[in-house]
């Protein structure tokens, strides 16, 4: 049994490895420098939905590791391993204070913002309005578009504690952001 701080994390991953969840780890002497988690849309832990199409639920690399394409190297693998689907999906940040999940970081992916919602935390820097982008990138020609669920968007994710989407269980509270 997880600890009660994991418990959201080891339920979400009862559901989610049945259905293809995926995480590759990146290493190098030892030490992890980057990691990308992805799932098919019916078992991301973001509110993208779609046919054939796999959700990149979050993707990183340490700054000490830069430089090298490595975050490109991931994708890379994931689009290898996932070659019956249709596109992958996305979400990135504009002007929110977490450096993980940046816009321009998932654009230089190759992916492109499809659409855009300006929320605002309503107990962390609540003085600062950000942007979430649905990103899309297609691999098969005429690839149908993922569409999100901003409602859920605005409950925040409980997959992953290091989310810059993350509502913690302890604010107790149900929508963690709202719309500016």
């Amino acid at each position: 049994m997880p600890s009660r701080k994991y418990r959201r994390r080891a339920q979400y991953l009862e559901r989610a490895v049945p259905k293809g969840f995926r995480k590759k780890i990146m290493f190098l002497k030892g030490d992890a420098i980057g990691q990308i988690e992805y799932a098919p849309a019916e078992a991301s832990g973001l509110p993208i939905s779609g046919n054939g199409i796999i959700v990149m639920n979050c993707i990183w690399v340490l700054r000490r590791a830069k430089g090298h394409n490595l975050g490109r190297t991931l994708l890379a693998d994931s689009i290898h391993r996932e070659r019956n689907a249709t596109g992958f999906a996305t979400i990135a940040l504009e002007n929110h204070p977490s450096p993980w999940m940046k816009k321009d970081q998932i654009e230089r992916l190759g992916f492109v913002s499809i659409d855009s919602v300006e929320l605002r935390h309503r107990v962390k820097h609540k003085e600062i309005p950000f942007k979430v982008h649905l990103m899309w990138l297609p691999l098969k020609e005429r690839a149908q578009k993922p569409a999100w669920n901003i409602e859920s968007l605005l409950e925040g994710v409980t997959f992953c504690m290091a989310h810059p989407l993350y509502n913690p269980e302890s604010l107790g509270i149900r929508r963690i952001f709202e719309k500016r």
